[in-house]
């Protein structure tokens, strides 16, 4: 495999803690912390992407909380609906260019408007070191 033909899919996350809409997000907020990740993506009943929840989107809850004293509510309340994503079939090359125009650390992964996995910085360059040996 050559760099240009290295896949988003070949290095992608495919098991992705997920949130719906509707879920309280303080429980959101445990299962971040629980699983040591940064974010997660939201998805609807049919597993169609619908945005996604960060740790940036979470210090909203403390800002609400410091100014209302009210914590909690549905991750619908917080999270990032205009979700930037990427294809499946994209090249890992385009994806390194893309991560390095944009402020992202992760990408939600797509085929067809359904979320098939999740890609980092991390695995683009875990993706580069196998190809630079092979």
């Amino acid at each position: 495999m050559t760099p240009k033909s290295a896949l988003v899919r070949d290095y992608m996350t495919g098991k992705l803690v997920t949130f719906h809409p509707d879920t309280d997000v303080l429980d959101a907020i445990h299962d971040l912390v629980r699983h040591g990740i940064a974010g997660a993506p939201v998805t609807d009943n049919r597993g169609n992407l619908v945005g996604m929840l960060s740790e940036l989107d979470c210090m909203k809850i403390a800002l609400h909380a410091g100014y209302h004293g009210e914590w909690g509510g549905p991750v619908s309340d917080y999270m990032t609906s205009d979700t930037e994503t990427v294809d499946a079939n994209m090249s890992i090359i385009d994806l390194a260019q893309q991560f390095l125009d944009s402020k992202f650390r992760r990408y939600p992964v797509v085929t067809d408007h359904r979320l098939v996995g999740q890609i980092s910085r991390r695995d683009v360059l875990r993706a580069l070191q196998e190809l630079a040996k092979a």
